[in-house]
């Protein structure tokens, strides 16, 4: 069975810091593309960040580029999300996904549509 399993979320006070982690099981996503994106409520999910397969690249939402850095470590099957300097707007339900399209390997996709596996989330709460 193939899952991916979200942790490190939290209440954290803004302007700190914290790290998700996102753990695969059940086959190995060396090839795919990894992301992350998040819903806060009532709003609809976003793409937060993602590394292409190979790890050569990565893209960041406007929202958070210069605060947030994704990566990976495919021997332990691990994706991160390092996020600093958090405001109040970065309270969301965070999710991991993986996808794998033609490009995947070098340019990592940001919709959602592109990704086929999904986490089942961990909250992120900044307070101010």
């Amino acid at each position: 069975q193939v899952q991916l399993v979200e942790s490190g979320g939290g209440l954290v006070q803004a302007g700190g810091s914290l790290r998700l982690s996102c753990a695969a099981s059940g086959r190995t996503f060396s090839n795919y593309a990894r992301g992350w994106f998040r819903q806060a409520p009532g709003k609809e999910r976003e793409f937060v960040a993602a590394i292409s397969g190979s790890g050569g690249t990565t893209y960041y939402a406007d929202s958070v580029k210069g605060r947030v850095t994704i990566s990976r470590d495919n021997a332990k099957k691990m994706v991160y999300l390092q996020m600093n300097r958090v405001k109040p707007e970065d309270t969301a339900v965070y999710y991991c996904a993986a996808g794998q399209t033609r490009a995947s390997w070098n340019v990592p996709p940001r919709k959602l549509e592109d990704y086929e596996y999904w986490g089942q989330g961990t909250q992120v709460t900044v307070s101010s």
